[in-house]
Protein backbone atom coordinates (compact mmCIF):
# COMPACT_ATOMS: atom_id res chain seq x y z
CA UNK A 1 0.00 0.00 0.00
CA UNK A 2 3.00 2.45 0.83
CA UNK A 3 4.10 2.16 -2.65
CA UNK A 4 1.35 2.52 -4.47
CA UNK A 5 -0.23 5.64 -2.81
CA UNK A 6 3.61 7.04 -2.85
CA UNK A 7 3.42 6.46 -6.58
CA UNK A 8 0.12 8.20 -6.86
CA UNK A 9 1.35 11.22 -5.58
CA UNK A 10 -2.02 12.26 -3.69
CA UNK A 11 0.34 13.60 -0.75
CA UNK A 12 3.88 14.60 -0.09
CA UNK A 13 4.32 12.80 3.09
CA UNK A 14 1.95 9.71 3.29
CA UNK A 15 1.95 8.72 7.31
CA UNK A 16 1.43 4.99 8.71
CA UNK A 17 -1.82 5.65 10.15
CA UNK A 18 -3.05 6.15 6.22
CA UNK A 19 -1.86 2.97 5.10
CA UNK A 20 -3.76 1.27 8.14
CA UNK A 21 -7.14 3.19 7.06
CA UNK A 22 -6.85 2.11 3.66
CA UNK A 23 -6.02 -1.12 4.07
CA UNK A 24 -9.00 -1.29 7.06
CA UNK A 25 -11.35 0.04 4.11
CA UNK A 26 -10.06 -2.61 1.44
CA UNK A 27 -10.64 -5.28 3.63
CA UNK A 28 -14.11 -4.02 4.39
CA UNK A 29 -14.85 -3.64 0.36
CA UNK A 30 -13.60 -7.01 -0.37
CA UNK A 31 -15.65 -8.37 2.63
CA UNK A 32 -18.79 -7.62 1.45
CA UNK A 33 -18.69 -8.28 -1.77
CA UNK A 34 -17.93 -11.71 -1.38
CA UNK A 35 -19.68 -12.43 1.41
CA UNK A 36 -22.60 -11.25 -0.93
CA UNK A 37 -21.21 -13.32 -3.56
CA UNK A 38 -21.35 -16.29 -1.60
CA UNK A 39 -24.53 -16.21 -0.50
CA UNK A 40 -25.31 -15.51 -4.08
CA UNK A 41 -23.48 -18.85 -5.28
CA UNK A 42 -25.41 -20.57 -2.79
CA UNK A 43 -28.60 -19.81 -3.65
CA UNK A 44 -27.64 -20.70 -6.96
CA UNK A 45 -26.44 -24.45 -6.01
CA UNK A 46 -22.71 -24.09 -7.00
CA UNK A 47 -19.79 -24.51 -4.72
CA UNK A 48 -17.25 -22.09 -6.50
CA UNK A 49 -17.80 -18.03 -6.04
CA UNK A 50 -17.30 -16.99 -10.25
CA UNK A 51 -17.24 -13.76 -11.75
CA UNK A 52 -20.84 -13.52 -12.64
CA UNK A 53 -21.81 -13.90 -9.10
CA UNK A 54 -19.08 -11.27 -7.54
CA UNK A 55 -20.85 -8.80 -10.80
CA UNK A 56 -24.40 -9.63 -9.61
CA UNK A 57 -23.22 -9.24 -5.81
CA UNK A 58 -22.13 -5.46 -7.26
CA UNK A 59 -25.01 -4.88 -9.22
CA UNK A 60 -27.73 -5.49 -6.88
CA UNK A 61 -26.09 -3.32 -3.95
CA UNK A 62 -27.15 0.19 -4.43
CA UNK A 63 -24.02 1.83 -2.71
CA UNK A 64 -21.79 -0.72 -4.42
CA UNK A 65 -23.22 -0.04 -7.86
CA UNK A 66 -22.27 3.50 -7.29
CA UNK A 67 -19.03 2.76 -5.95
CA UNK A 68 -17.61 0.27 -8.73
CA UNK A 69 -19.91 1.19 -11.71
CA UNK A 70 -17.98 1.57 -13.95
CA UNK A 71 -15.89 -1.09 -13.43
CA UNK A 72 -15.93 -3.70 -16.73
CA UNK A 73 -15.40 -7.37 -16.03
CA UNK A 74 -15.21 -8.79 -19.43
CA UNK A 75 -15.51 -12.78 -18.60
CA UNK A 76 -19.22 -13.00 -18.28
CA UNK A 77 -22.03 -11.08 -20.08
CA UNK A 78 -23.90 -8.09 -18.36
CA UNK A 79 -25.59 -8.83 -15.71
CA UNK A 80 -28.93 -7.03 -15.57
CA UNK A 81 -29.75 -5.15 -12.09
CA UNK A 82 -32.57 -6.74 -11.12
CA UNK A 83 -33.44 -9.20 -8.14
CA UNK A 84 -35.16 -11.45 -10.80
CA UNK A 85 -31.66 -12.90 -11.48
CA UNK A 86 -31.22 -13.84 -8.06
CA UNK A 87 -34.16 -15.24 -6.09
CA UNK A 88 -35.63 -17.44 -9.76
CA UNK A 89 -38.58 -19.70 -8.12
CA UNK A 90 -37.10 -23.21 -8.44
CA UNK A 91 -38.54 -25.54 -10.81
CA UNK A 92 -39.99 -28.87 -9.85
CA UNK A 93 -41.36 -31.74 -11.84
CA UNK A 94 -44.50 -32.64 -11.23
CA UNK A 95 -44.57 -36.84 -11.48
CA UNK A 96 -48.16 -36.41 -12.42
CA UNK A 97 -47.92 -34.17 -15.54
CA UNK A 98 -45.49 -36.38 -16.91
CA UNK A 99 -47.65 -39.43 -16.61
CA UNK A 100 -50.44 -37.30 -18.09
CA UNK A 101 -50.97 -38.23 -21.94
CA UNK A 102 -52.03 -35.05 -23.78
CA UNK A 103 -52.98 -36.80 -27.18
CA UNK A 104 -55.95 -38.96 -26.36
CA UNK A 105 -55.68 -42.25 -27.89
CA UNK A 106 -56.89 -42.91 -30.89
CA UNK A 107 -60.67 -44.24 -31.28
CA UNK A 108 -61.12 -47.74 -32.75
CA UNK A 109 -64.24 -47.99 -35.04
Amino acid sequence: MDRMLCRGNFAKGIGAKALVYVSAVLEYLIFNIVDRAGSITKHHNRHQISPWHLKLAIRNDFELNKLLGRVTNYQRGDAANSKSLLFQPKKTKDRKSSRRRTVPPPKTE
